[in-house]
């Protein structure tokens, strides 16, 4: 979501375009490419037909059919930015019902804008961990925290962006380059989250790869991501539906369009691909501010308007709320989308027991005092208790380090030359080594980078409790330490012993496009692959004077190597990405060997940003209009790309070295669940809540009598001569609201490639197991492995498919030397099916009589690929050429 405490609201509240007009309905798009379509579906199809929702939803049935046509708008919109207390967002709530105001709360890596809180690691960091084990605890973790502080919307994980582009803004919030990387992580995430009763976020839906233009405006559009259908549905969608099939609670929409509309009133997004084909039961909610008409959005599915205000906040402008209230009584808005609206929200409250024992919010995000504003934005507000100051950190520090940790990736290390001896001499250079002088919540949302870079900027950001800094790890750590607190190599550095080694601390920052640090804007469009702070001289210059070079590098996403990681000098170069707090003696552990590095990259690393089509290399510039940001590479993206051009990278997905070694033997792979090229039938929706379909009376509008209300704060209700003119107008009926083209009434009984969460429920079928050994085949050092498995379609199947394609992933146990264990993956009918366009279904091409089968691959890296299984004879072998 976009920053609650940016500047850039200051431009548009001074914008002339300031006015209830925001309230349109949708105005033509800007063309877009031929084959790229926005198709409308409708209705939005109504909630509670899955079985596992199905105690919520009666719940949520018997609880809104008690409900005026005021609290059912009311909960279905936020009361306006800063309006609230505490959250960053809070919706209308139904006091005489005992539905309370819902806080919904930033950000992925910890509890946002709060205090006595756990700044965990980032979601890439998480990613390169590639540890199941380790992504659940994080979850749970947070889950604690967010709970600990009555949250009861946790904003996230972050699976959108995916990664497409290498300098996108936000890719450091999720987990990876990969759709199954992020949809793992995040399934794990949401269900860690989730069972401490906290509601998780999946977003973006989607396309928001890049931050600039990203936004709506009243002098631009949002740049249209134009994706064709099999790309949404392979990259794109395909950890939204993983997410979904965990059982996600809130899925929240992009900034963006996609293929020309906007994703806040995207029927196809919502309601065909995300309720309809997904089988989603719980709310949508815009992005903050991302909302842009009242009636259309509403029509397209979304449920939750976050923060409740128009694209200008702040002028008590809403496009839903009142006006929504108005649109149902002038029977623009059917009550029965109201009603699937207001029953989403409340299923999800008491799908996940909100209604038992959750505690209220505690803190705030406005102040750190112990009393405030009530309403911050308001002319006149009353002033209360908004702090209590409870502390849930708990132990999770503990769940943070390891994290840190197990993500730090040992790239480079000639002649084993790391780790390093507690008794060495050791320089280390740049401002990346030390916290930020000024402290580490010094700038607000992150916004700038000094001092070391534990986390991007923006709003999945969270405040430090305290910063364990690697210079401080390092001097608790060896007693001959000379720092240079510098980005620039010092002249008066003397000549080095012949074994006294040199740390260089580089960095590179992005974030959220609501700021610009240091004329980056949000997305990497000034600084692009360089290490930030001319860090690539100071790595050359520190090479130059020592014989033993360490580099350790805190960043967003890859980097351009090139100008040293050839240098003989430089002996090991380690990726830390982003740490969070524990940021150093997670380091030192590696460093000094306590612990053999065991993180892999979530990315690629390329030699040259023209290894990559231009399409992802480079970011949209500003034109007139709409941006056209046009997915022309299809499914090639990050190692698939590579792989389709025969590029090799500086380092491959997935890569990552050890101090020690390890083998691959004895593969099996074993066929759990027979497989057709297409899947059974999908089983009919069940039946969902009914409501009367009559408009209410105007008197369920009306303010209460002598109601003082508070300029700027969002209501529900009418003033009685608007309600009654409203009302005139539905119940006459003479009057037609300029629906979308395509716009219907009638439910549909739902697209073949759908019928549970997560679409068909045989797609989550397992169809094979594959298990192999790992074995510690070193000497001297323990260490954990990452086993992963990518899949190649047989040749000439009809289908154009990537090489291989990465599909699950095991992280070992410590294993000492001489030590082994067998590991087990699995292959869902998802994972080996491609998305046929024309049949509108999955399909199996490598199954079938006389079909060769799939070929599984399993190795350390995707171009670390030795042993190989074939599901059409069942036959594993090693000591193979990988497929790249």
């Amino acid at each position: 979501m976009v920053s609650h405490t940016s500047a850039s609201w200051l431009l548009l509240l001074l914008s002339p375009f300031a006015s209830p007009a925001l309230a349109r309905n949708v105005s033509p798009r800007d063309a877009v490419p031929a084959k790229y379509h926005a198709a409308p579906y409708y209705p939005a199809p109504h909630g509670g037909w899955i079985g596992s929702w199905k105690e919520a939803y009666e719940k949520a049935h018997a609880l809104v059919s008690q409900m005026t046509l005021a609290e059912k708008t009311n909960i279905t919109s936020g009361v306006g930015m800063y309006m609230g207390t505490p959250c960053v967002g809070n919706s209308g709530s139904v006091d005489r019902l005992g539905f309370p105001q819902l806080c919904l709360q930033d950000s992925a890596l910890g509890v946002a804008s709060a205090d006595n809180v756990t700044a965990f690691p980032a979601g890439i960091t998480t990613g390169a961990t590639w540890d199941k084990a380790l992504m659940y605890a994080r979850g749970v973790a947070l889950g604690k925290e967010f709970r600990g502080k009555g949250a009861n919307v946790h904003l996230g994980p972050t699976v959108g962006p995916i990664g497409r582009k290498p300098l996108g803004g936000r890719n450091w919030e999720g987990f990876g380059a990969d759709p199954v990387l992020q949809a793992k992580a995040a399934a794990l995430h949401i269900k860690g989250v989730q069972e401490q009763g906290v509601i998780a976020t999946i977003k973006h839906l989607i396309g928001n790869e890049q931050e600039m233009f990203r936004m709506y405006n009243p002098l631009q559009p949002g740049y249209s991501a134009n994706i064709d259908d099999r790309t949404l549905h392979e990259l794109y969608l395909w950890p939204f539906a993983e997410a979904v099939h965990a059982g996600v609670g809130a899925v929240m929409t992009a900034y963006n369009a996609v293929n020309g509309s906007a994703c806040s009133q995207h029927s196809t997004l919502i309601n065909g691909l995300l309720k309809d084909e997904l089988g989603f039961q719980g709310m949508v909610m815009s992005d903050w501010l991302s909302q842009i008409s009242g009636v259309d959005s509403a029509l397209a599915g979304l449920d939750l308007n976050m923060p409740g205000d128009t694209n200008i906040p702040l002028f008590g402008y809403s496009l839903w709320q009142y006006e929504l209230t108005r649109s149902v009584l002038n029977g623009s808005v059917p009550l029965d989308r109201l009603n699937d609206m207001a029953t989403r929200v409340v299923a999800t409250w008491y799908k996940f027991n909100q209604d038992k024992d959750f505690p209220r919010p505690n803190f705030s995000s406005n102040t750190r005092a112990r009393d405030g504003l009530l309403h911050p934005a308001a002319v006149l507000s009353p002033s209360g208790q908004v702090n209590w100051f409870v502390n849930v950190q708990n132990d999770h520090n503990v769940v943070a380090r390891q994290v840190a940790q197990d993500a730090i990736t040992l790239l480079k290390n000639d002649g084993s030359f790391l780790p390093l001896s507690n008794t060495q001499k050791i320089s280390v250079f740049g401002t990346d080594a030390q916290v930020n002088p000024s402290g580490p919540n010094a700038c607000a949302n992150r916004a700038c980078n000094r001092g070391t870079l534990g986390m991007g900027w923006g709003s999945g950001v969270a405040d430090y409790p305290y910063f364990d800094d690697p210079i401080s790890a390092l001097k608790r750590r060896v007693g001959d330490v000379k720092f240079y607190n510098t980005d620039t190599f010092p002249g008066d550095v003397g000549k080095p012993a012949a074994d006294e080694v040199a740390i260089v601390f580089i960095s590179s920052d992005a974030g959220e496009n609501t700021l610009t640090v240091e004329n980056n804007h949000g997305d990497r469009d000034s600084d692009k692959l360089a290490a930030w702070h001319g860090g690539d001289k100071l790595v050359q210059k520190a090479a130059e004077k020592f014989s033993n070079v360490v580099v350790v590098v805190h960043t967003v996403g890859p980097l351009n190597l090139e100008p040293w990681i050839d240098l003989p000098s430089v002996k090991s170069v380690l990726f830390a990405h982003l740490p969070g707090q524990e940021a150093g003696e997670s380091l030192t552990n590696i460093l000094f060997g306590d612990a053999s590095p065991c993180g892999h990259l979530p990315y690629s690393i390329t030699k040259s940003a023209s290894d990559y089509p231009a399409s992802i290399a480079n970011l949209k510039t500003f034109t007139f209009g709409q941006v056209q940001d046009t997915y022309s590479e299809g499914l090639y993206i990050d190692y698939r790309s590579l792989h389709k051009t025969s590029t090799s990278p500086r380092y491959a997905f997935g890569h990552g070295l050890s101090y020690t070694t390890f083998s691959f033997t004895n593969a099996t792979l074993r066929p759990i669940t027979p497989l057709t090229f297409s899947p059974p039938p999908r089983a009919p929706k069940s039946p969902t809540p009914s409501y009367s379909s009559t408009i209410p009376p105007a008197s369920e509008a009306y303010y209460p009598p002598n109601f003082p209300k508070i300029w700027r704060y969002l209501y529900s209700w009418l003033p009685t001569t608007e309600a009654d003119a409203a009302y005139a107008i539905g119940k006459a009926g003479t009057k037609t609201y300029p629906y979308p083209d395509g716009y219907a009434t009638e439910q549909r009984p739902g697209p073949a490639a759908g019928g549970g969460e997560g679409g068909n429920p045989a797609l989550w079928d397992v169809a094979w197991e594959v298990s192999v050994t790992v074995n510690n085949v070193g000497s001297k050092f323990a260490g954990k492995a990452s086993a992963q498995v990518y899949l190649q379609h047989p040749a000439g199947n009809g289908y154009d498919n990537p090489v291989v394609q990465l599909r699950d992933f095991e992280k070992t146990r410590v294993l000492k030397p001489g030590e082994s264990q067998v590991v087990t993956m699995r292959l869902t009918r998802r994972d080996v099916s491609v998305w046929d366009v024309v049949r509108q279904e999955w399909v199996a091409p490598g199954v079938g009589e006389g079909k060769d089968g799939y070929t599984v691959w399993i190795g350390e890296a995707s171009d670390r690929l030795g042993v190989a299984c074939y599901t059409g004879s069942g036959r594993c072998e090693g000591g193979l050429k990988g497929p790249v």
